[in-house]
């Protein structure tokens, strides 16, 4: 059966490329700017390169996909016939790329439904699999943004950070917020709360910070069928350490990724990071 709704996300979905393909996704790129030279996200520059530009304390800045390329990636689409698109993308209140697909979308030659998803990482990555897998079984445009809204309501998604001062400098969290973390050496558990990164809870160290985040994890998936995400930046052995822990605290885990952040989002946070997904079905 071909199908008649395409799915559309961006670069900081973070989604496994073959997963990507097997599902037909797909992924409009972010750009990471280093000094004076632009990179597209997931084709050329590393989270390796962004990490160790960050530790030499390089200007870094992020840019979200022009309003001519989602024009570009909508139209040749359109020419492989499917009748309407599906459009995912990150929280507009971090980025821009929402407002840019709207924009657009006004003039695609097919339907075009851009949605918000409030998400970043896989919290996005999941919203777009569930969109993907109602348009494979020939649901519509509705039925996949309502699958992908549905998903999205259910997701929770925390992380930890050494320090506050990448999220300061980007604009994605307050100046007071950021003084209160790094005041007494707290070390910041942070959440995405209404396509916004907030402070979550603050704990005394960071072996302390992993292992509550770890427990907020194991809370929030209880026993029902989920699946769960862990994302680093530079920090693979906590990554590595957390995903063993859940998958022995998890009775009702379904699918477990355990991936790098890509370089826009770890461009915003700095190494160390270290988070977690938790997406019901």
């Amino acid at each position: 059966m071909s199908r008649h709704v395409a799915i559309v996300t961006d670069s900081t979905a973070y989604l496994p490329p073959r997963t990507m393909e097997r599902h037909g996704i797909t992924t409009v790129p972010l750009t990471v700017v280093l000094g004076d030279r632009a990179f597209e996200e997931g084709t050329e520059i590393s989270a390796r390169s962004l990490a160790q530009a960050l530790q030499k304390r390089r200007p870094v800045t992020t840019s979200r996909p022009s309003p001519q390329l989602f024009a570009e990636v909508y139209g040749k689409i359109a020419e492989s016939g499917v009748t309407g698109i599906v459009s995912l993308h990150l929280s507009s209140e971090l980025s821009g790329t929402y407002d840019a697909a709207v924009r657009a979308a006004r003039e695609a030659p097919v339907p075009v439904r851009v949605v918000d998803t409030g998400m970043v990482a896989m919290a996005l990555g999941f919203c777009a699999l569930s969109a993907a897998e109602t348009a494979e079984a020939g649901g519509t445009v509705d039925e996949a943004v309502a699958a992908a809204e549905k998903r999205a309501a259910g997701t929770s998604a925390f992380f930890y950070v050494d320090t506050l001062d990448y999220l300061r400098r980007g604009g994605r969290i307050g100046t007071a917020q950021a003084l209160l973390g790094s005041a007494l050496s707290v070390k910041p558990l942070l959440q995405l709360d209404g396509g916004r990164v907030e402070l979550f809870e603050k704990v005394r160290t960071a072996s302390r910070a992993i292992a509550r985040l770890e427990e907020i994890v194991a809370e929030r998936a209880g026993d029902g069928r989920v699946d769960i995400a862990v994302h680093h930046l530079a920090a693979p052995e906590r990554a590595a350490a957390l995903a063993d822990r859940l998958r022995a605290r998890v009775p009702g885990l379904g699918d477990l990724h355990v991936s790098e952040l890509g370089a826009v989002i770890g461009a915003h946070t700095g190494p160390g990071l270290l988070g977690a997904v938790v997406s019901p079905r």
